[in-house]
């Protein structure tokens, strides 16, 4: 071994650049007034004697001076492969922060609930892909992760479950029915994840559930705004017809028992079946009831089927359908029969009859107007339902400037002041709806449209 490379001052040097000092003899033999060809400083001194040991000396100098230019160049070199380092890190990083938010919903797109599912999920795609184009939220775009659940709620429960083990998304909103809802309400609150119902059963946040909020007015709030109406018409007495969905025997039971208090008397009661195409055994035995209106507690085929059986049996007397189908669509399934029928709804189904102070004019009239150009048909509230909900999980991401679900949680709770398709929501930790009786209004068809009852 040369005597170079036993100083400690080189050792250290060459241990820490990790290579050999073979070049650096090869200097000491081009600079040897004995010529070249060395393989070693010994060899060097055995060669030229005392100018050797001079070189030797001299080389030792110059070898410090090569090895500390090697040194500093080397630790240049490692401050910027540390800078790349550090910049890689810090790409790592934002990548990391520009991970997306993911939204995650289940929906009865198919099925008997398709006229709810479908609209649902055509409008968190439409706003969803408009946030994403304005920047996203908190700088990042948001995935909207759906599930097809066809109205069956074992489904529900299953893509619920998808939705918060496998594709551990920040938030849920979906369940176009109570049934589908119900199924999932214990998932999310095992979980602890935000979950937005889209559904119009009071049970769904009555009692109150930690991790769960609706968008939609709820069943008893329908049963109050009928009867309200019925009593302007100085009518008392009301039959009621449901369905045998989640809904349906949801309202029903509302309806029962908040009658009393406006001074309601339900003097019949008649149900039927998911399957059933005929209801005009139940409607013929209201007509001799004595009663003064009828209420139909439903959603889907079912009310269309009522409405034209009605008019088949001779019923003459005022009918009144629930918010559950607030759309378009019952009156053209229900064709001339559903003239004169009203219902409590919200204000997006007729925006253009709102006064233009009215907060919510703006907004219902946007996404209707987006709604209608890009899907080539009518608006629905459920759209609107699914949009509020959208619109109040981003408001509670931005207002916690994170997607920590438990502050998430708790921004949607203290929402105040939201301005939806449905009215002006303000929740609170005893209240996880946020809408009053008026944000429903009165509707009645009148030439095949809808008319605001004054």
């Amino acid at each position: 071994m040369s005597q170079i490379k036993q100083i400690p001052a080189f050792r250290y040097h060459n241990e820490f650049i990790g290579e050999s000092l073979s070049v650096s003899a090869g200097w000491l033999a081009l600079k040897s007034p004995c010529g070249s060809g060395f393989s070693s400083t010994e060899e060097c001194i055995g060669r030229c004697g005392a100018a050797g040991q001079g070189l030797q000396h001299r080389s030792v100098l110059a070898m410090q001076q090569e090895t500390s230019m090697r040194f500093t160049a080397y630790a240049r070199a490692s401050l910027r492969n540390g800078a790349l380092a550090l910049t890689g890190a810090l790409l790592a990083g934002s990548t990391f922060a520009q991970e997306p938010i993911r939204i995650g919903s289940f929906l009865s797109v198919t099925g008997p609930a398709a006229f709810l599912g479908d609209p649902e999920q055509k409008t968190l795609e439409m706003v969803v892909e408009r946030i994403n184009a304005e920047g996203g939220v908190l700088g990042r775009k948001l995935q909207l992760i759906t599930y097809d659940d066809g109205g069956d709620a074992e489904k529900a429960r299953t893509f619920a479950k998808r939705l918060l083990e496998q594709d551990r998304v920040d938030a849920i909103i979906g369940g176009s029915t109570t049934g589908t809802t119900m199924a999932v309400v214990p998932l999310v609150e095992e979980a602890q994840t935000p979950f937005i119902s889209l559904a119009g059963a009071v049970g769904i946040v009555e009692p109150t559930k930690k991790w769960v909020f609706k968008t939609p007015h709820t069943d008893r709030m329908a049963c109050e705004k009928i009867f309200v109406d019925l009593r302007a018409r100085k009518l008392s007495k009301v039959a009621l017809i449901s369905g045998s969905g989640g809904f349906d025997k949801s309202m029903r039971a509302e309806c029962l028992k908040v009658a009393p208090r406006y001074g309601v008397e339900v003097v019949a009661d008649e149900t039927y079946g998911a399957a059933d195409t005929d209801m005009t055994a139940q409607l013929t035995k209201i007509r001799s009831s004595g009663a003064q209106a009828v209420l139909n507690a439903g959603f889907g085929e079912g009310p269309a089927i009522v409405t034209r059986n009605y008019r088949q049996v001779g019923l003459v007397l005022p009918l009144y359908q629930s918010h559950g189908v607030a759309s378009m669509e019952y009156v053209k399934l229900s064709g001339p029969a559903a003239e004169g029928v009203r219902l409590p709804a919200a204000a997006l189904l007729v925006p253009e009859l709102l006064a233009d102070n009215d907060p919510q004019k703006p907004v219902v009239t946007a996404y209707k107007r987006d709604y209608e150009a890009r899907y080539k048909t009518d608006v629905s509230t459920f759209g609107g339902h699914a949009y509020d909900g959208l619109m109040l999980v981003v408001s509670a991401i931005k207002r916690a400037g994170s997607t920590d679900k438990a502050k998430v949680r708790d921004a949607l709770e203290s929402t105040r002041g939201y301005v939806g398709t449905g009215g002006v929501v303000n929740m609170s930790p005893s209240d996880h709806l946020g809408l009053g009786l008026g944000a429903f209004l009165m509707l009645e068809v009148k030439n095949g449209k809808w008319s605001m009852v004054r």
